[in-house]
């Protein structure tokens, strides 16, 4: 059996119960050993957790700028006292800029074969930035060193073929795995704590609080909807540094007691949230996937979004089972939620249409992590 040791900085992985823990477990379950080394932080109290064949290591950095060097460290140590070698094993990262560093290194070092994971489309012209910048410079050392690049959309694998001609790595897509079964058997939760449905007409997020999420698109698109309807309000499932910056366009806009921020919840009630609100709202100037549109139409929540990620693709249909308007597009967004709004047989249709559409695509759990641990051995059989 394959021996894997992933590189990554989903902290998801520490948490008992939580979908990406679930994932990796799901995997070491059909390999020898599963080593996953996560980037954190000392001051975030991470320690190394084993459940039976799968091993979870923190980087325990100082600073974030040592990421790349404690992976380094940490990895050619659990290298060389597991026995991993280019007969057995493989090395996968969960992106092409800083993680996929520290594999080319490793892969180099120890003549390991790599997969690099892209979920994020940083070909687009909307991924920019300095530091963004600076991720795209390492990309184009990182892509032409791996042996397997594994893509979560034919969006990206389609730029990444365009942009770079001397990769001797197959592409392979597989998307982000979404248990769609478990959609059907939760019942929506009238009532939590705080409510599960804050306004009686509900529009909903749930992301990362992050600046290509695009917050401050998402707030004016529901000035203009509640100038038209007063009922309509926004809740949001997510942390991030853009909290704040959220909470003062709320003042500015006039915009108090229409918004509710909710930390990350549970899957029960994340999908109870989907299951209870009105329209499900993704404003993002860039998606790898776009995992949130596949839970919302699972869910039968009626889909507006922007041009990114899945919603390129053939599996969204504009006008006919979900709204895609261009990115930052502030009217288009706000005349569809409005549409939707007015015309409740509509919203049936769009539900109906992307359900249908979601299920013709989806596989269980157990195809899921055979075709993902399928593409790592494949570089094995091929060193």
């Amino acid at each position: 059996m394959t021996k894997v040791l992933s590189i990554g900085t989903d902290r998801g992985l520490f948490k008992e119960g939580s979908a990406p823990r679930e994932r990796s477990i799901g995997y070491s379950e059909k390999t020898e050993q599963f080593h996953a080394v996560v980037f954190t932080l000392k001051k975030e109290g991470f320690v190394a957790q084993k459940v039976n064949n799968l091993f979870i290591y923190p980087t325990n950095s100082v600073s974030q700028w040592l990421y790349v060097l404690d992976a380094y460290r940490l990895c050619k140590k659990i290298i060389r006292d597991n026995g991993l070698d280019k007969n057995n094993s493989v090395l996968s990262t969960q992106d092409p800029f800083q993680t996929g560093f520290v594999g080319v290194r490793l892969s180099k070092k120890f003549d390991l074969p790599l997969q690099v994971q892209i979920h994020t489309d940083f070909l687009s012209n909307h991924f920019s930035g300095f530091f963004n910048t600076v991720r795209k410079i390492i990309a184009g050392y990182v892509l032409p060193n791996a042996q397997g690049i594994r893509v979560v959309s034919s969006v990206i694998s389609d730029s990444v073929k365009t942009k770079y001609s001397n990769l001797k790595a197959r592409i392979d897509v597989l998307p982000v795995f979404v248990d769609i079964e478990m959609f059907d058997h939760v019942h929506p939760i009238s009532k939590d704590p705080e409510g599960s449905r804050f306004f009686k007409k509900n529009i909903f997020m749930a992301s990362r609080l992050t600046k290509e999420k695009r917050f401050d698109v998402a707030l004016k698109t529901l000035k203009k909807v509640t100038e038209k309807d007063n009922e309509v309000g926004l809740t949001i499932c997510g942390k991030g540094p853009e909290k704040d910056n959220i909470e003062d366009l709320e003042k500015q806009l006039g915009l108090v007691g229409k918004i509710k921020i909710r930390g990350w919840e549970d899957s029960v009630v994340l999908i109870s949230r989907y299951k209870l609100s009105d329209i499900f709202l993704m404003t993002s100037e860039f998606e790898g996937y776009g995992m949130t549109l596949i839970e919302a139409g699972a869910a039968g929540c009626p889909i507006v979004t922007t041009n990114v990620g899945i919603a390129k693709t053939d599996l969204f249909k504009n006008g006919i089972n979900s709204y895609v308007c261009p990115v930052g597009d502030i009217d288009c967004l706000s005349k569809s939620i409005i549409d939707l709004l007015e015309y409740p047989e509509k919203r049936q249709l769009f539900k109906d249409g992307m359900r249908a559409s979601i299920k013709s695509i989806s596989m269980s759990r157990d195809e899921y992590v055979n075709r993902y641990v399928g593409l790592l051995e494949k570089l094995i059989k091929h060193v």
